[in-house]
């Protein structure tokens, strides 16, 4: 399948880590060391993810090479909901009037996004769908606890979406050639290390050491099983989109994999862990970067736990 357009939407408003010293504790210095965040983007009290949805729809139907009304799939991704019955899915149906759609909503913790692109694939095998919008986006800071000295500093707000196809539309769309996804709920510690219970706690980390740990192994994992199944090399990769979890991970996924810093795409420093939108969102404020050939892999890994990735040829 292929990608027609992408576009995104990050609030304006920033939190820097001066912030947190009052509230939990945790100094610039200790938040940069372990997480390598200096500030996170934060929504207003009046947006949510399905307001952030549709600005960044506005700036993907700039780009749509046709009318959004062929659009007949269209899957939202998220783990938190401003409302769990008008999804995002539904409240941009209802923007643009588009008939004869189906709309999903999909939540696989930070995963949810790959989650989205993978159901848009089976659509699309099985003849129920030629044309999808995935939109992925949460407002953490809508469940987050800032005072949490574990986790309460590593939240952003964000959404990016994809136009998708079956069949190529223009020469400048990009090929998602394989994408693959996995469940790792078996692992002992999967279900308590990262939660988000809106009436019971919002977002927590439990685990974080854990959570590194399992990122740090499954990301590079996806990478490799992408690109030698495509008959590619990691001499053949043009740039890595790696889910924005904390730039730690990102430098030890890199190392592992021995790619240089240019090749590695990031946000995290500026907006934090913006979520389920984060890889689609580094991706899309990349797009321009990307040459005709050029080989782009997406690797995320989110709670639950869960995990997966996707190779682009652009």
């Amino acid at each position: 399948m292929y990608i027609n357009a992408t576009g995104y939407y990050v609030p304006e408003a920033r939190v820097g880590n001066d912030y947190f010293l009052e509230v939990n504790g945790k100094t610039d210095e200790w938040i940069r060391q372990r997480t390598g965040i200096v500030t996170r983007s934060k929504a207003s009290d009046d947006e949510n993810i399905n307001t952030m949805a549709l600005r960044a729809v506005e700036m993907a139907v700039k780009r749509l090479p046709y009318d959004i009304g062929d659009v007949d799939l269209i899957v939202a991704a998220s783990y938190s909901p401003h409302d769990t019955v008008a999804t995002p899915a539904h409240v941009i149906q209802n923007r643009y009037g588009i008939q004869g759609v189906k709309a999903v909503y999909v939540s696989s913790a930070c995963s949810s996004f790959m989650n989205a692109l993978e159901i848009v694939e089976c659509y699309f095998k099985a003849g129920k769908a030629t044309k999808a919008l995935v939109i992925g986006g949460d407002k953490n800071t809508a469940y987050y606890h800032p005072e949490d000295p574990k986790s309460g500093h590593l939240w952003g707000d964000a959404s990016a979406v994809f136009f998708l196809s079956k069949e190529r539309m223009t020469e400048s769309d990009a090929r998602i050639v394989e994408l693959t996804t996995e469940a790792l709920g078996y692992h002992d510690n999967s279900v308590e290390a990262i939660n988000m219970r809106p009436y019971a706690g919002g977002i927590s980390m439990t685990n974080g050491k854990d959570v590194f740990i399992k990122a740090c192994q499954t990301m590079p994992r996806n990478v490799r099983y992408l690109l030698e199944n495509n008959g590619y090399t990691l001499d053949d990769l043009s740039y890595l989109v790696a889910h924005q979890a904390n730039l730690r991970i990102l430098n030890n996924v890199a190392s592992d994999l021995k790619l240089r810093p240019e090749q590695v795409l990031q946000n995290i420093v500026e907006l934090g862990n913006t979520g389920s939108a984060s890889s689609a969102l580094v991706y899309a404020e990349n797009s321009h970067r990307f040459r005709r050939g050029d080989v782009i892999v997406m690797t995320v890994f989110g709670g639950g736990y869960s995990t997966g990735g996707c190779l682009i040829v652009a």
